[in-house]
């Protein structure tokens, strides 16, 4: 059987109980009761103490799993620090630190600490040196079970934040050198008239504990400073660390949200002020964690009521739940915030007890896959407190930053918040929808993107059917879209181009109403056609550009292929002639494909792939388009590319075998009567035969790469001009 520890030693259980704050185990303490001798009694006679003798025992696993390895992060520390100043009953604390800046660089793999002091000021009752040396230097002790501290402070009546009595190492994850002035008790007249109370001062350094061996006797003495034994005019602590590790303080603003998030005080007696000694920064009082939060999504809890967003109870649900007999209240609120996380502080729901954050959870462990998963876990915000976390049992994390769920208590908690969550889900649907299409309004700037696109008195209507289809399409996007600015324009210009042709056929079916149609209807008839005519071609030559631009970035990439720029001539075949349009479910150029390809294996012997895309691997020959009867045979080559005899061959070729297809084959001729083919390709090294093939042959035209681009991005850009002419002329007309 395994000896349970003694008070004092240090064994992995022993570490592990103070780590989990489990139950079911007995927490040691980390220290042998204080040395009576070493701290006599406050001399009310004179005005400084003989020095004190402080001692500690402790060992580096301590140190490190309580210290080093839970608080890595400054505004975790200070948290510690603060939430120490509070159950002291302290006013006012004040953080002085070098705001935004790293406390120690890094060189060649070198540390080098900066010379920097972060100091936490607090004007709370203090410690005397007796109480230094019994309360402070002592790891693990709880503060709520000792009859002469109690659970609630002394001067206020708060409850009290500390329980393990370990927050007090949180310094040593960030430095190495921790000093502690602290002045406290009643207060002390010495010798010579002076009243004030009585001072304790020590100086800690992490490489002096962890050098101290395990031996039951071996103790570790911090550094008595100088001021220790003294009279203080005011009580208080000061706590200065130093000599740092590779930490950042984060800028001011930031922290001050940091450390609002960890703390849910509500006080007229309470208050965390920064100071920036770097210089860059004013002043700054922590004030309470806010955010925005999306209208008619908040249930309210308290008194064991819960009240919905109308301020009505809600009364399938309570502020709380029953477990084995008895009922565990819920205060705080929960909602949906108005937007999706900005950043970790504000995910989620924020749990405290006692003030001081417990854990911070985003569906309270709900599995994947319910109804409304996505916006609950981008927006569901909350702030609950439940002080009974930490009563009987400690349901906590040591670095409080989750509960036990496991324990059977902490479970009924997590169902009952479960409940809670998709009961949010629920209620929050029609605003979720509503702040949504407000987004899409807002992102997409519709109002003012319909006023410019039909600015005039006539074009009334055209605006408001622009408005219903802007906001139809917002109302079916998700927020997810709506957040991609990209997607938003592309739903505002589909309502801008929809919206004449509703206003349109609007009219026709007035018009057709009407025998003997006015002249007035008919004119506005034929008005708002020829804006829908605009609006469709405008876009269209808009989307074209794109294109243009997108090929003139392709072509001169080097990862490039000639398929690649194919396949872009197969699907936009007007980049050839602007003219052209796409004509995709031609069945006879589909049938055209697969028979001329049959035909030019048994004319060659050559098997030929016609702009076969769904088959990545496979290269085509060639792109072999459609427009007004005549086939388009399309080669591309890259750009800079020489012509050789080889390739000169292959195109005479397709001239052939295309010509004796056709003459071949009547039922094509009726639809086809000819064809020709279009080279893009910036020069020639052909010779012979093949060279005189090049310059004469009337149904080959080549293009160079910038003929090709300038000629079909100069028609587009024309065509554009030429609507924004027309347009503004209507306007003028109209107004």
């Amino acid at each position: 059987m395994k000896t349970p520890p003694k008070a004092g030693d240090i064994s992995f259980d022993s570490i592990e109980e103070v780590l989990t704050g489990m139950p079911s185990r007995r927490m040691v303490p980390l220290m042998v009761e204080p040395d009576t001798e070493a701290c006599p009694p406050a001399n009310a006679g004179g005005g400084k103490l003989m020095p004190n003798t402080y001692t500690m025992r402790i060992s580096r696993l301590t140190v490190d799993k309580l210290g080093v390895k839970l608080y890595d992060k400054v505004s975790a520390v200070l948290a510690e620090l603060i939430a120490n100043a509070y159950d002291a009953d302290a006013e006012q604390v004040t953080i002085r630190a070098p705001m935004g800046k790293y406390l120690a660089s890094k060189a060649d793999g070198q540390l080098r600490d900066r010379g920097f002091d972060v100091t936490v000021e607090d004007d709370g009752a203090g410690m005397t040196p007796g109480q230094m040396q019994e309360f402070f230097l002592v790891i693990g002790a709880e503060r709520r079970r000792d009859p002469r501290r109690g659970p609630v402070s002394k001067r206020f009546g708060r409850q009290v934040m500390g329980r393990k009595g370990v927050g007090k190492l949180a310094p040593f994850g960030i430095c190495r050198v921790m000093e502690v002035l602290s002045a406290g008790g009643e207060k002390t007249e010495a010798e010579n008239g002076e009243v004030g109370y009585r001072t304790s001062h020590i100086v800690l350094k992490y490489d002096d504990i962890v050098a101290v061996g395990d031996e039951p006797d071996e103790r570790y003495e911090p550094k008595v400073g100088a001021k220790d034994g003294t009279l203080s005019r005011n009580s208080g602590t000061t706590i200065t660390l130093r000599n740092f590790d590779y930490r950042k303080v984060s800028n001011i603003d930031v922290l001050a949200r940091q450390i609002a998030q960890r703390f849910g005080i509500r006080s007229s007696n309470w208050q965390v002020t920064l100071c920036d000694t770097a210089g860059g920064e004013d002043p700054h009082v922590v004030g309470e964690f806010s955010i925005a939060t999306m209208p008619n999504t908040r249930l309210t809890f308290t008194r064991r009521m819960v009240s919905g967003p109308d301020g009505a109870a809600v009364q399938d649900l309570e502020a709380g739940f029953t477990h084995e007999g008895r009922f565990y209240p819920v205060e705080g609120w929960m909602a949906y915030s108005k937007a999706p996380y900005r950043d970790e502080l504000m995910a989620g729901v924020r749990i405290y007890c006692r003030g001081k954050i417990a854990a911070q959870t985003m569906v309270f462990n709900q599995r994947a896959g319910f109804t409304g998963e996505h916006n609950i876990r981008s927006y569901l915000v909350g702030e609950l407190h439940a002080d009974w976390l930490d009563e009987d049992e400690d349901l906590i994390q040591t670095d409080r930053r989750d509960v036990l769920w496991s324990n059977e208590l902490a479970a009924a908690f997590q169902d009952w918040g479960q409940q809670v969550v998709k009961r949010i889900g629920t209620l929050s649907r029609d605003p979720m929808r509503k702040a949504t299409l407000e987004m899409f309004l807002e992102t997409g700037h519709v109002a003012d993107r319909i006023d410019q696109q039909f600015p005039s008195r006539s074009q009334a209507e055209i605006r408001s059917n622009a408005t219903d289809l802007a906001r139809m399409f917002g109302r079916t996007m998700s927020r997810t879209e709506v957040e991609d600015e990209r997607v938003v324009s592309d739903y505002v210009n589909l309502s801008l181009e929809l919206a004449p042709h509703v206003t349109l056929d609007a009219k026709m079916r007035e018009a057709a109403e009407k025998t003997n149609a006015p002249f007035e209807v008919l004119v506005s008839l034929l008005r708002t056609a020829r804006i829908a005519e605009l609006a469709s071609f405008g876009r269209i030559a808009e989307d074209r550009l794109k294109v243009i631009s997108r090929l003139a970035g392709l072509k001169d990439r080097s990862d490039t292929q000639e398929a690649d720029l194919q396949r872009l001539i197969g699907d936009a075949p007007w980049l050839i002639d602007p003219e052209w349009a796409p004509v995709t479910a031609n069945q006879t150029l589909q049938r055209l494909r697969l028979e001329f390809a049959e035909h030019y294996l048994r004319e060659t012997g050559e098997q030929i792939n016609l702009a076969d895309f769904e088959h990545p691997n496979k290269r085509p020959d060639f792109v072999l388009s459609s427009q007004d009867g005549i086939a388009q045979i399309i080669e591309i080559k890259r750009p800079n590319h020489k012509l050789t005899n080889a390739e000169m061959e292959r195109i005479v070729a397709y001239h052939d075998c295309m010509e004796s297809f056709l003459q071949e084959n009547a039922e094509f001729k009726k639809r086809i009567q000819d064809f020709h083919i279009t080279l893009v390709c910036d020069d020639v090294a052909v010779s012979g035969s093949q060279n005189a093939a090049l310059r004469y042959m009337t149904k080959l035209t080549r293009l160079t790469w910038r003929d090709f681009l300038l000629r079909t991005e100069t028609v587009h850009k024309d065509f554009l001009a030429e609507a924004g002419r027309q347009k503004r002329l209507a306007i003028a007309g109209d107004d």
